[in-house]
């Protein structure tokens, strides 16, 4: 019961779905390029789950983390650090603290049993943001556009599978796999919760872009912080991760005319098809912006917010 299994969200046809659905609602003062390349994006969108196969450890032990966010394991942690690797010490420093007296939280408290998604959707967001400024240089210079143009839609994929997992209440907990520790309620500890949720039943809904869009709304997150947009969405979804269990105590998520499975199916993933098309949206309004120096440099030890412990300033 220690260690949930590993989470695959939305399978292929939920994260095709958001993915499309993104894309096809780009305003026409967005990256409307990404229209062409739909098909390969939306085909390609559960593509960083094959990154975490056990037979490829390298990959493995940096990919996995990406994919989850369980936030009861760093309640401790306000405010959340600006930097990937803030994090993880931080994480560590806590596990050092606690193993002796607490060691089950202890065995959770390390970057795979925590998470760090919201990290991993801000660096491709950035990535994104990069390569959109080639895509603009391209087209400024009367050049041709079409491999920053595919350089950009390979990170739409990454983006797109980060924040569709996001979207999913069980990638935002340690119940991901099954309710752990005290259960008044009764909620299943089967591990395949996971998987009748968002690959059995979205599937047997046969769920498509069409029943979603008309939920996605206007564009939004054209100003604020990002980083904390992203956490605020992350935390929206885990606000519902208890209402997945009790709609699978009713019938195990057999019936697939459940109406209140199917809204909360289209609500979660109309909300990662928001967020997407969002933040590809902000990245392309970025991309028009000359990237400001930063004086001192984040790796200047005189920066003020220089942090010996990663080597660098945070974001």
């Amino acid at each position: 019961m220690l260690f949930p299994a590993v989470a695959h969200a939305w399978g292929g046809t939920g994260h095709a779905v958001i993915d499309r659905a993104a894309i096809q609602t780009i305003p026409d003062d967005g990256p409307v390029f990404l229209r062409r390349y739909v098909d390969y994006i939306s085909a390609s969108a559960a593509l960083p789950d094959s990154w975490r196969g056990d037979s490829e450890g390298f990959s493995k032990i940096e990919e996995d983390p990406n994919h989850g966010w369980f936030r009861e394991q760093f309640a401790f942690l306000k405010p959340i650090p600006r930097s990937r690797y803030e994090f993880i010490l931080a994480l560590y420093k806590h596990y050092e603290t606690i193993k002796q007296s607490d060691p089950a939280t202890a065995a959770r408290t390390n970057v795979r049993w925590t998470g760090t998604l919201p990290y991993a959707a801000m660096e491709t967001y950035e990535r994104l943001i990069v390569c959109m400024r080639a895509i603009r240089a391209a087209q400024a210079d009367g050049g041709d556009a079409s491999v920053p143009e595919q350089h950009c839609a390979f990170q739409a994929i990454r983006l797109g599978h980060y924040i569709g997992d996001g979207a999913q209440p069980l990638h935002i907990s340690v119940n991901s796999d099954g309710w752990l520790g005290a259960n008044p309620n009764g909620y299943t500890r089967d591990r395949s919760i996971h998987g009748r949720f968002e690959s059995r039943f979205v599937d047997g809904i046969g769920l498509a872009a069409a029943d979603i869009m008309p939920r996605i709304g206007a564009p939004a997150h054209r100003h604020g912080d990002m980083f904390d947009a992203v956490l605020a969405f992350l935390d929206q979804s885990g606000d519902r991760m208890e209402t997945v269990y009790k709609l699978e105590k009713r019938d195990g998520f057999s019936n697939m005319a459940d109406k209140d499975v199917r809204v909360l199916i289209y609500e979660r993933t109309a909300a990662g098809a928001a967020m997407l098309r969002d933040m590809l949206c902000r990245a392309w309004a970025e991309s028009a912006v000359l990237p400001a120096k930063t004086t001192p440099s984040p790796l200047d030890f005189s920066n003020p917010r220089f942090n010996p412990e990663t080597g660098s300033a945070p974001a």
